[in-house]
């Protein structure tokens, strides 16, 4: 499917001109999935360093190959785009969001987009000594069970909210057909994957993580090369504790990727999940009040979902000068809590989690 370029929209305002850089699995999703979905932007150019990755995009969007490039220098001075997409392995984000931002674009990036704290606040300083937008997609707060949930915590309408409870269970074996991903990582769990689940936490509660004490191991069998389990009690600000079991590994049955949670207030409980296989919508939210009978709650419709509303957030924020959601700034409390939580595992002690 050939992507078409987007000159103008309907109310005279013109596409954001995008650069993507990095087309490994992921990338490429990104690139015949998602971009065509959203008008909002132009999708001008494609930058890996591996040929057979690029050549797989330009059989699959039939895009010229005088658009596939191997360097992000050469894509941007072939294309001049207002923005770069980075979709690359982890080790990548810090270093080409750094040249995308000195070079003047905006940027969207995968989480995580920084290792640590100190690297997060310095791209977050260059893009705002750019007047450059800096936003990571982290994509799982655009779903309608997030956004429901988020409401009715803020609302407060079964009183306070003491106890928090999450699980996530996958079982993601290593294929000998299919190269390793985050197999590979260090910590494929902790920094790769539970960083939603920590984004998630800070947007629906409402506050912030003090401290993190978090255990997380490997079995010999796993086939991943770091930890892949792990367990965490996370403090958040005004003494709410949270309570997060998550593995890679597991033989119990799959939740879905935002995981479940169990909510306890003062007046009932809330049981929810959301983002299901393939980035579909399985959201559901459980109302349990106190000695009364459970109801499903009737969710928010929203125009988009999942890395098209992150996609379109991005172009909107870029088009008006605006901070979007989700922006470098805005991310740095679960960077925090990522970094603080993999620390904690490391030195099998209590860590409290700063940005400093």
């Amino acid at each position: 499917m050939a992507v078409p370029r987007r000159a103008a929209q309907r109310d005279g305002s013109h596409a954001v001109r995008v650069l993507q850089v990095g087309l490994g699995g992921w990338g490429r999703d990104w690139a015949w999935r998602v971009f065509p979905e959203v008008a909002e932007v132009d999708l001008v150019g494609y930058v890996d360093s591996d040929p057979d990755a690029l050549e797989l995009v330009r059989e699959r969007i039939q895009m010229p190959a005088g658009r596939c490039y191997a360097s992000l220098e050469t894509g941007l001075e072939a294309t001049q785009p207002d923005a770069v997409l980075v979709t690359t392995h982890l080790p990548g984000h810090a270093p080409i969001i750094r040249a995308a931002l000195e070079a003047g674009r905006h940027v969207l990036v995968e989480k995580p987009f920084a290792p640590s704290v100190a690297v997060a606040q310095e791209l977050v300083r260059l893009a705002t000594s750019r007047g450059l937008v800096l936003m990571v997609s982290q994509n799982y707060r655009f779903f309608p069970a997030v956004r429901r949930v988020a409401r009715l915590v803020k609302e407060a309408s079964l009183g306070a909210l003491h106890q928090v409870s999450v699980e996530f269970r996958r079982w993601s074996p290593l294929r000998p057909d299919v190269p390793p991903t985050h197999h590979a990582y260090e910590q494929p769990l902790l920094v790769d994957m539970s960083i939603h689940h920590f984004d998630l936490m800070r947007l629906i509660l409402g506050r912030e993580p003090q401290r993190v004490s978090c255990e997380a191991w490997n079995p010999a069998w796993s086939g991943f090369d770091g930890p892949c389990a792990a367990v965490a009690t996370i403090v958040f600000a005004g003494g709410l504790v949270v309570s997060y079991r998550a593995s890679w590994i597991s033989a119990g049955p799959s939740t879905p990727y935002a995981g479940e949670w169990r909510m306890d207030f003062e007046g009932g409980e809330v049981l929810w999940t959301s983002r299901g296989e393939d980035s579909s919508d399985a959201d559901r939210v459980v109302l349990r009040p106190r000695g009364g009978k459970p109801k499903t709650l009737v969710l928010p419709r929203l125009r988009r979902i999942d890395r098209w509303a992150s996609l379109a957030e991005f172009a909107s924020a870029v088009r008006s000068g605006r901070e979007p959601e989700s922006s470098g700034r805005e991310n740095l409390g679960s960077i925090a809590l990522m970094t603080a939580a993999v620390e904690s595992a490391t030195r099998r002690e209590p860590v409290w989690v700063s940005l400093d």
